[in-house]
C-alpha cells in the first residue's frame, strides 16, 4: 500500500488497526484491538497475492469479533429497528459485517511497512472506553484515530470509531436514512450487500 493509499484507505473506513505488543496489565479493550490489528496486518501481507476475496476470508472472522455489529447497524438504523422481525435484524447484522469486513479487505490490499500504535491512555467514559490510536506511515505525518469501546458478552468490542471529529456510525446512519425512510428491511440488506459487491470485486 502507497503512502497516498493508505491515507485514502483510513479516511474511507474511518478505522485503522494498532499493531503493538502487549504487556501484562494492559487495558483489555486496547489489547482487543492490537489483536484485531495483527489479523489486518496479517492480511495486508497477503495482499495482492491472496486477493480480495481471500483478504477478506482472513479479516471477516476478526470483525466479527472486535465489533459489535448488532448495536453498530442497530444505531445506524434509528428507530425503525424496534419494528424489523428477528429475521431482518438477523440479515442486516450479517449483511454489515460483510460490508464492514469488504471495507479492510478492498483498502488495505498490501503492506509497505506501515505501523500501528495504541495510547495506553484509555479514557472511561461511563460505560464506555476511549482506546486512542495512531497510523504511523513510513514517511510522513500520523493519523489519529479512536475507537469507542463497550462491554458485550464479558468482552470489549468497538461501537464506534471517529476519525477526527467524524462518527463512522454517523456517516453511515446517514447514508441508510433514505432507504431506511422507505420502511423496508428487505431494501437496505440489499443495499449493504450491494455496496459489498462492489467492494469485492476481482482486482
Amino acid at each position: 500500500m502507497t503512502r497516498t493509499g493508505t491515507c485514502a484507505a483510513v479516511t474511507a473506513l474511518l478505522v485503522a488497526a494498532p499493531a503493538a505488543a502487549f504487556a501484562q496489565g494492559q487495558d483489555p479493550a486496547a489489547a482487543v484491538i492490537a489483536s484485531f490489528d495483527a489479523a489486518l496486518v496479517d492480511a495486508m501481507k497477503a495482499g495482492k497475492s491472496a486477493g480480495v476475496e481471500g483478504r477478506y476470508r482472513r479479516l471477516l472472522p476478526a470483525v466479527e469479533r472486535t465489533f459489535d455489529l448488532p448495536t453498530m447497524v442497530r444505531f445506524a438504523v434509528g428507530a425503525p429497528w424496534s419494528a424489523y422481525s428477528p429475521a431482518d435484524q438477523a440479515a442486516l447484522i450479517k449483511a454489515f459485517g460483510r460490508l464492514s469486513a469488504a471495507n479492510f479487505a478492498h483498502n488495505f490490499d498490501s503492506y509497505a511497512g506501515e505501523r500501528f500504535e495504541v495510547s495506553p491512555d484509555v479514557q472511561t467514559r461511563g460505560l464506555d472506553k476511549l482506546v486512542r490510536t495512531q497510523l504511523i506511515p513510513t514517511s510522513g505525518d500520523p493519523t489519529a484515530l479512536n475507537y469507542r469501546m463497550r462491554l458485550s458478552g464479558g468482552s470489549w468490542k468497538v461501537i464506534d470509531v471517529y476519525f477526527g471529529a467524524i462518527s463512522q456510525l454517523t456517516a453511515q446512519r446517514s447514508d441508510f436514512s433514505a432507504t431506511v425512510e422507505s420502511g423496508s428491511a428487505q431494501a437496505l440488506v440489499a443495499k449493504i450487500n450491494l455496496q459489498a459487491d462492489r467492494l469485492l470485486k476481482p482486482e
